[in-house]
């Protein structure tokens, strides 16, 4: 165990300097930036040593997963981020846990998160995961609603007893004008996170980017970025 507490130290600090340096090349603080490790695949043990290094956000996209890691770890001073497609038969359980769900992307979830949300007496956290794959489409290929969409969720989410509107969140694209250009993608998300401001002021999260794109995230101006691989290896095979 002092070894992958070692291990994780490490990648720690070379996440930690890349963030750095990525925000003193944007001429931003480094206070501006929210590093959410992304641990799923990974044991609760992992979770726990991660704490203890101080990380304070961590992202699970398996309900199956999440909630018995979760429960394993409450007693730990962390946030925990919901960041996988979300069905609604798994909200019930994932509003148990999640301080945050960064996958909201259509009114019958916003309801469904509502009702737990009222029932367990706790205010839910929601980013609208943003599609820029998706054209005039509902959804992309991995989620997500159409940047046309964002007014309308947005607004319902607003209005929806138990939730807080807290920004949006973006997977750079693998297909359509922002593949391969992450860098275009972040700055468009930027761009339709100010228009949601204008209405939601509040509102002023901006999850995007991950371990091979955190960089082009922080130049474009976003708060959070997800960072798995980098910190804790690379993820064996999900079958």
């Amino acid at each position: 165990m002092t070894d992958r507490k070692d291990e994780l130290a490490a990648n720690l600090a070379k996440v930690e300097r890349r963030i750095a340096a990525a925000c003193a090349a944007a001429g931003r603080k480094r206070e501006e930036v929210t590093l959410i490790v992304v641990t799923k695949t990974y044991p609760a043990s992992d979770v726990r040593l991660l704490s203890g290094l101080g990380v304070r956000h961590v992202a699970e996209n398996r309900d199956q997963d999440a909630a018995p890691k979760a429960a394993e770890c409450s007693d730990l001073p962390l946030s925990w981020h919901f960041v996988g497609q979300l069905q609604t038969n798994k909200v019930r359980s994932v509003v148990g846990y999640a301080d945050v769900v960064q996958s909201v992307d259509r009114s019958r979830l916003v309801t469904a998160l509502s009702k737990e949300a009222e029932r367990a007496g706790r205010e839910l956290g929601c980013l609208l995961q943003v599609a820029l794959d998706a054209g005039e489409r509902e959804r992309g290929e991995r989620g997500g609603v159409a940047p046309a969409g964002i007014e309308e969720l947005a607004d319902l989410v607003a209005r929806a007893p138990g939730l807080r509107l807290d920004g949006l969140m973006t997977v750079a694209p693998l297909t359509g004008e922002y593949a391969g250009r992450q860098r275009a993608a972040f700055e468009r998300l930027m761009d339709l996170s100010t228009d949601l401001r204008r209405a939601h002021p509040a509102a002023n999260m901006v999850s995007a980017g991950m371990s091979a794109d955190l960089e082009e995230a922080v130049a474009a101006g976003a708060t959070h970025v997800r960072v798995g691989t980098a910190v804790l290896g690379v993820r064996a095979g999900l079958g």
